[in-house]
């Protein structure tokens, strides 16, 4: 018998946005919220440091999305579990739905700083590095040069170094489009790059200029400690979300050790936060402008703390479910883990002096040498860190780049 639905596919009889069981994969939904939560945390940060309403607007469309994906995961699992022995292998990765969605909540959260348009010291967008990439929003037009040309033909990465990480049409979401993807006019394309990339992106697609921001200074001395907290417990919040997926799909508990750490870590920020935040309330002329900071500072510790539940079971070392690693393996950007042999180019060399990064497109997100109890562990390493043939490199991206980093370390 078919389901009786209306022109928009909903069930008769059934309020809008009602979500009900449908035989889905846990694997493909777990992935979907994995790849779902990272995008969340890059946009939700850039919509705030860029102060981008339509970027805002973009988190909170996704937000939802993530809203109906851990609602089918749970009724997915609950329906596989069939006696005790499912339940206790299962609880773990209901644990990860769980705090997969306390991240997009507090993702959200973070974005309504700028669509509520909750105060925020102009001084958090000139305590952006300077590294950080520009994130934008942009609606395709008919007459867009991107119309009716893949996103190979154009060539925009190798050209302008401005990378299209998801597009919506029609309400649908196409993370991480490749090569062959075409977009059409009513697109809306997430554009991420440098400054001066997405500047030629955005004058070629829109047919305007793009608005530049001037960096404000800082005039309270307190303020800016405060928002430079901010932008390393953001620093350390997402590295966490990485690591924690990294040890999930290694099975590794001295990397959900490191997770452990930098929830730690976040915590102590917050506490330095507050106080330097505190302190500041009595100097500036708009105490109600903090209001953006301690919504930041609470949400980056949400995040933090979710990532601790994400690797939690590895920690009290339960087997991960295999459905969880599958997921992490399928997911959009990938996590892969490699050693470096003695023959490799990489063999005592920097990661800066070998483009790493450049050349391969993954970002390598922590470096461990030696093994056992002896083993060192270098967290979000940088252009100077130095590599030894023995190290274990876990990087993230994509599939491509995986292979073409592969490669670096073993020829």
């Amino acid at each position: 018998m078919e389901d009786d639905r209306d022109e928009n596919g909903d069930r008769t009889g059934v309020e809008p946005g009602a979500v009900e069981y449908e035989p889905v994969g846990v694997k493909h939904l777990l992935s979907e919220m994995k790849d779902t939560a990272e995008l969340l945390i890059d946009l939700s940060y850039s919509s705030v440091l860029f102060g981008s309403q339509s970027v805002a607007q973009e988190v909170l469309t996704l937000e939802q999305r993530m809203d109906v994906l851990q609602l089918k995961a749970r009724m997915s699992l609950l329906m596989a579990a069939r006696n005790p022995s499912d339940a206790e292998a299962l609880a773990p990765v209901l644990g990860v739905v769980a705090a997969t969605e306390k991240i997009s909540d507090a993702a959200g959260d973070i974005a309504k700083i700028v669509t509520e348009e909750i105060g925020l010291p102009d001084a958090v967008r000139g305590a952006l590095p300077e590294a950080l990439e520009t994130l934008v929003s942009i609606e395709l037009a008919e007459n867009s040069d991107l119309v009716g040309r893949t996103l190979g033909d154009r060539n925009l990465e190798t050209e302008t170094g401005v990378r299209v990480i998801a597009l919506r049409r029609q309400g649908e979401w196409l993370l991480n489009p490749d090569r062959q993807t075409e977009p059409k006019a009513g697109d809306v394309l997430l554009l991420r790059g440098p400054e001066e990339g997405i500047d030629t992106v955005y004058t070629e697609v829109t047919g305007r200029e793009y608005p530049t921001p001037d960096p404000p200074k800082m005039e309270i001395e307190d303020v800016g400690r405060a928002v430079d907290s901010i932008v390393l417990m953001k620093n350390m919040s997402e590295l966490a979300v990485d690591l924690a997926y990294g040890a999930v799909l290694f099975d590794n508990r001295a990397v959900a050790r490191e997770v452990r750490e930098l929830e730690i870590e976040v915590d102590a920020l917050q506490s330095r936060f507050e106080a330097w935040t505190l302190r500041a309330a009595s100097r500036v002329d708009d105490t109600v402008s903090l209001r953006g900071l301690v919504h930041l500072a609470q949400s980056s510790e949400v995040i933090s703390d979710a990532a601790l539940e994400i690797s939690d079971g590895v920690l009290r070392g339960l087997d991960t479910h295999p459905v969880v690693t599958a997921a992490v393996e399928e997911s959009v950007e990938i996590i892969t883990r490699l050693e470096i042999d003695p023959d490799s180019t990489l063999d005592d060399e920097t990661l800066g002096d070998q483009l790493v990064s450049t050349k391969t497109g993954m970002r390598v997100i922590a470096v461990r040498r030696g093994t056992g109890e002896n083993a060192e562990w270098i967290v979000s390493p940088g252009p100077d860190t130095r590599l030894k043939a023995g190290d274990v490199i876990i990087a993230k991206g994509t599939r491509a780049g995986s292979d073409r980093l592969e490669a670096m370390t073993s020829e």
